[in-house]
């Protein structure tokens, strides 16, 4: 009887499996606009539990896509900022969110305040000086 090896898991399992529950996700949104306490968040999600809220940022810490920092030492207490890789997920999520508002039938596109524009997201690739389009993907992978 032979074993089969498992299949490698494609990055964007890998990304669900770090980051794919709901209450996760709208963590990273909520600390977009930058560091928030505890208490802040609690009000920016209505809807959640202080154990859930409480539970995601110590699993987005351990993930590295958030940090926390003291600003009170008795009681402790902290705030919490992105780091690097969160601001990274922030990132995909403001295309999600995008996504998300497309799909509603009613909701205006991200434009650019400047000039009213509205935002395209794309690939770029900086060697061709070119944008890749998704009908590209037989040319577009993971190396």
């Amino acid at each position: 009887m032979t074993t089969k090896k498992p299949a490698e898991e494609s990055p964007l399992a890998r990304a669900v499996a770090r980051v794919g529950d709901r209450w996760t996700l709208l963590v990273v949104d909520a600390l977009r606009g930058g560091p928030r306490r505890f208490n802040d968040l609690l009000e920016d999600l209505p809807g959640i539990a202080s154990n859930v809220l409480a539970q995601r940022l110590k699993h987005l810490e351990a993930e590295g896509v958030i940090v926390s920092r003291p600003y009170q030492m008795r009681p402790p207490r902290q705030a919490y900022e992105l780091s690097a890789a969160g601001r990274g997920l922030a990132g995909a999520l403001r295309l999600l969110a995008q996504w998300g508002a497309a799909q509603s039938g009613h909701a205006e596109p991200l434009r650019h305040v400047s000039c009213g524009t509205p935002l395209e997201a794309s690939w770029y690739c900086a060697t061709c000086a070119r944008a890749v389009d998704d009908d590209e993907r037989s040319e577009v992978r993971y190396l």
